[in-house]
């Protein structure tokens, strides 16, 4: 098997399938267990990954870096979690209960039980934004599958709104509602931690 592959420009591309698990093996699992929320199923998912790598070898062109790659693969994996793991039942709008005024003088503005609250840490400080990623990772885990896959897919993976629809096979007002709640909800997970902090 060629791990030399050369790209348009003739230039040489190096892949190194030995150093993968060493070079590139942590930050993968970080990334997956970001978006999972699961020890085993991030494992699997990076075992998988560097298993279809190898079988696409062929295709690297070297457009990019090994690690760049590599997590295009990864992300790919994760798409396909979800897609499989999301149910396609619609959620109608009337179910969501809306966190502003809708009529009055104060319409569009919050309800003050649902309005956010001050958030009591500075993201700043590399020990607060530590502690953010944990409990934003811990929220995470607390959302229905489809709002999961919604939000990581639209927000963290910055995939286009059309893509996340037909990746999981829901309308763009279905996805609207997905990641409305979902944010809601996550604002309200962090909040709780945070106070309990």
């Amino acid at each position: 098997m060629d791990i030399n592959p050369t790209n348009s420009s003739g230039g040489k591309h190096l892949l190194n399938p030995e150093n993968w698990v060493e070079d590139h093996g942590d930050y993968l699992y970080n990334f997956a267990f970001s978006r999972v929320q699961s020890k085993e199923l991030a494992e699997d998912m990076v075992q998988e990954t560097f298993v279809a790598a190898l079988k696409a070898m062929h295709s690297f062109q070297g457009k990019s870096s090994e690690i760049t790659w590599l997590i295009s693969i990864l992300k790919r994996k994760v798409i396909d979690h979800y897609r499989k793991s999301s149910t396609s039942r619609e959620i109608s709008s009337s179910e969501f209960t809306k966190p502003f005024n809708e009529e009055g003088p104060m319409q569009g503005h919050w309800i003050m039980e649902r309005a956010p609250n001050e958030w009591p840490h500075e993201l700043d400080d590399p020990v607060h934004r530590e502690e953010f990623r944990k409990i934003i990772e811990l929220c995470l885990s607390f959302l229905p599958d489809n709002w999961k896959a919604v939000f990581i897919m639209k927000v963290l993976d910055e995939i286009n709104s059309d893509e996340v629809c037909k990746e999981l096979g829901c309308t763009p007002s279905n996805l609207w509602v997905m990641l409305h709640r979902a944010r809601l909800k996550l604002r309200e997970c962090i909040e709780m931690k945070w106070k309990n902090e």
